[in-house]
């Protein structure tokens, strides 16, 4: 089931002096040659963020091992609004707690990239804790008795079902979402199919693609001139099937982050995005490495925080430790250790790749060690 509310552009313009009820009011613009040019985008976002004095907004990056969950917070007035962006691995119990620590009591918005069991998963135990008013997803099904249960559960709770897609725009208060994959044509593919979507809070914009492979990066190019983000979650877990450098150069992002458990059996993050983005001196954060990693913005300046578990916040900080910490580690002799010293900063231990030396093979093989971090 579908559930659609198209409006005047007029209309949305004045949200700028709306607020959020307790039941939230969707809309959905439909924009006229949205996907051919960027001056209507452009204008689109310059009118309804003129003015506004935002709220400090976050974005979670959960750290839930091998797969993916993104939480997005802010305060519209005296409203709060709690969107999650996948939910998950189903071997997993990290969201429903993340959530309860941040004393959320209801989600807005649940959107699933795709039906696999890593972006899925917890999305059950999500709807029997809080309530949820909408949940986006893609056309596609699965023939996997976790999605089976999942759907069940939306129908169960009467949940409203929302397929976006590619060029719609959607809005709730301040916050703009873009949808830029898939278009109403699917391939059947789960990963190439993944729901994509822009986030613009104020100036600042976050871009997620699931697991969306390098085709699907090639028609979100083909489809929209702008797709500038400040900070891009790495598509599928930070593999080479994803990211390609023409998507990099269109994203042109300030930062990079990926969602990947230490030392997984796929050798995610895989060494080619990590070079391209290294070369381009794009910082990298995982949270492999860093842990949950929340972004907090006013819609003009961003900080950027780490949350390790107890376990790694005790490892050997490579922007710290003396030379003879370093030699401690895996693969890092005397040399290299100075070497290392000489480079500092670090805001991933991916960086030790520019050490001579340390190739990706013995990168990985530091990461597995968990012997080391860069904070």
């Amino acid at each position: 089931m579908k559930k659609r509310l198209f409006i005047s552009l007029t209309a949305l313009f004045l949200l700028t002096g709306c607020t959020l009820g307790e039941s939230l009011e969707w809309m959905e613009v439909i924009l006229d040659e949205f996907s051919d040019t960027s001056t209507e985008q452009s204008e689109l976002h310059s009118a309804i963020h003129k003015d506004l004095d935002l709220h400090e907004m976050q974005v979670h990056y959960i750290d839930v091992g091998q797969g993916d969950a993104t939480l997005i917070r802010f305060f519209d007035e005296d409203t709060s609004v709690h969107i999650l962006y996948d939910t998950g691995d189903w071997r997993g119990d990290e969201v429903v707690p993340y959530l309860q620590s941040l004393d959320i009591d209801a989600l807005d918005v649940v959107i699933i990239s795709h039906p696999h069991a890593d972006h899925i998963g917890q999305l059950t135990d999500v709807m029997e804790e809080f309530p949820v008013d909408e949940i986006w997803m893609t056309g596609n099904t699965a023939s996997t008795d976790l999605f089976q249960r999942t759907m069940e559960s939306i129908a169960e709770n009467d949940i409203a079902f929302i397929e976006p897609i590619a060029g719609e725009v959607l809005t709730i208060g301040p916050l703009t979402i873009e949808i830029l994959h898939p278009d109403e044509t699917l391939t059947g593919n789960l990963n190439r199919d993944s729901l994509s979507a822009r986030f613009t809070y104020g100036d600042i914009r976050f871009l997620f693609t699931g697991d969306a492979y390098k085709q699907s990066e090639s028609d979100i190019m083909d489809q929209f001139s702008d797709i500038e983000a400040d900070f891009l979650h790495l598509g599928h877990h930070g593999s080479n099937t994803s990211t390609s450098e023409e998507f990099v150069e269109a994203v042109n992002p300030s930062t990079a982050i990926y969602s990947a458990a230490k030392q997984n059996k796929y050798d995610h993050p895989h060494e080619e995005p990590i070079a391209l983005l290294q070369e381009k001196n794009i910082p990298i954060y995982g949270t492999d490495e860093h842990g949950s990693i929340v972004v907090t913005t006013d819609g003009v300046d961003t900080k950027i925080d780490t949350y390790l578990t107890q376990a790694t916040s005790t490892c050997l900080n490579i922007n710290e430790v003396s030379a003879s910490e370093l030699a401690k580690i895996v693969h890092i002799d005397k040399e290299k250790a100075e070497e290392i010293i000489d480079n500092r900063p670090y805001q991933s231990l991916l960086e030790l790749q520019k050490i001579n030396g340390i190739d990706h093979q013995k990168t990985q093989a530091i990461l597995q060690e968990s012997k080391a971090c860069a904070q």
